[in-house]
């Protein structure tokens, strides 16, 4: 007898077919309609968040997280929005990138074909369901998602949702599944599914996506954790930096490109620190290094676990360094590849952070919380990729695309 995931993925495997011949047409159809589904399902959407939320409260979770969790009316409309804007985006499923002849008169074709099957694991974040759901739709792969227990709900209502949509424009509701199933158990089926699965893609906390990296034997593909850093030169505007600062850490502190660590040169430390103890505490728990602590009366001396990890919280590391180089040694010793800005108005200070930040997004005098699908014009993301092979930063439809070579021949055999 089968088991969950094996009937999940067999599903899969047969909607994805099916999907993977529709026409642009066809899917931007169903997107178009499954946003207008969304937003008239709101009640009902919100009622279902609340169950998360009242479970979420009971199980004591803190309060940036239950941020993360939570829907509002305007949340819906933007996730909408989101499904709007990939319908209006170019596909990339059949496009011929490049052509060419080869000496054997040969006519070799270059053509972007999905992925396939897609299966998604994530924590948290009901927004994660439909922002994947329609990218892998309109790049015409099949998904499978597996949402945290803090969401279950709200993920449960909003793929019903949708397979309604699909139902409604006679399609196989299996392009969209929901695991109904949380335990780990059942995630390490899917992490070992791989005659129906083409790839695995974690999105959460560093414990989910390690888990898989070293457990999953299907393919994976990596997205981020967020230990992300500022680096305030000595060439920085001062106000510019501490705008950034402010809302690259406390605008929504529980996202992964949200800012863990201040990196600050010691030229501007005695001017700048206070600003920032002045702006961002006591909502901002500091954590300096023990020069830091000579600007600062409201922090605490950071540990070194402190510079390597990813808070998700109102709380900020900071490090003086004594030139752009150690700021640079400093950060991609402890970074986790995702996003790293500097502040300066230094053109060649720029462009060496630039040059030598190992980073899939690198800002000059810029927030890190543009990292994000819907701000790099992807109309929305599956997540931020962190490794280099394939696919890097904000993962949009190309990115869940493969090729496939297409070969012209009038009767060739090779001597």
């Amino acid at each position: 007898m089968d088991n969950l995931m094996n009937t999940l993925g067999k599903q899969a495997k047969r909607a994805a077919q099916q999907l993977s011949q529709l026409e642009s047409l066809q899917k931007n159809d169903v997107l178009i309609q499954m946003a207008q589904d969304l937003e008239e399902q709101s009640a009902a959407l919100l009622s279902a968040n609340q169950q998360d939320l009242d479970r979420a409260k009971d199980h004591g979770i803190p309060d940036p997280m239950i941020d993360r969790l939570r829907l509002t009316p305007e949340r819906i409309n933007e996730m909408a929005e989101g499904i709007r804007q990939v319908a209006q985006l170019p596909d990339p499923i059949g496009v011929v990138e490049k052509m060419w002849r080869t000496e054997d008169q040969l006519t070799i074709g270059q053509q972007r074909v999905p992925l396939g099957v897609i299966g998604i694991i994530f924590e948290s974040r009901p927004n994660v369901t439909t922002d994947a759901a329609s990218l892998c739709f309109k790049s015409g792969n099949a998904v499978i998602l597996r949402g945290g227990k803090e969401a279950f709900f709200s993920n449960q209502a909003l793929v019903a949702l949708m397979q309604r949509t699909l139902r409604d424009h006679q399609l196989d509701s299996a392009m969209i599944q929901f695991v109904n199933d949380t335990s780990h158990e059942v995630a390490a089926e899917m992490m070992h599914l791989n005659d129906y699965l083409d790839v695995l893609i974690p999105r959460g906390g560093s414990g989910l996506i390690q888990r898989v990296k070293t457990s999953a034997t299907v393919p994976v593909i990596e997205t981020g954790t967020g230990n992300n850093h500022v680096y305030v030169d000595s060439a920085a505007q001062l106000e510019m930096a501490l705008e950034i600062v402010k809302n690259a850490k406390a605008q929504r502190p529980s996202v992964c490109n949200a800012i863990e660590t201040l990196v600050v040169h010691e030229k501007v430390a005695a001017d700048f620190l206070p600003l920032v103890e002045k702006e961002l505490t006591p909502l901002v728990a500091l954590r300096g290094d023990a020069h830091s602590l000579k600007y600062l009366k409201q922090a605490d001396l950071a540990t070194e676990s402190d510079w390597s990890t990813e808070f998700l919280d109102y709380i900020l590391a900071i490090k003086i360094v004594a030139s752009i180089d150690e700021a640079i040694e400093h950060i991609n010793h402890y970074n986790s590849k995702h996003s790293e800005a500097i502040v300066t108005d230094s053109y060649s200070n720029g462009q060496k952070f630039l040059k030598e930040v190992d980073a899939a997004a690198v800002y000059i005098n810029a927030s890190t919380r543009f990292t994000d699908g819907f701000k790099f014009g992807f109309g929305a993301e599956i997540g931020i990729s962190t490794q280099k092979l394939h696919a890097r930063g904000p993962m949009g439809l190309e990115q869940l695309t493969s090729s496939k070579y297409i070969i012209y021949g009038d009767g060739q055999i090779r001597e």
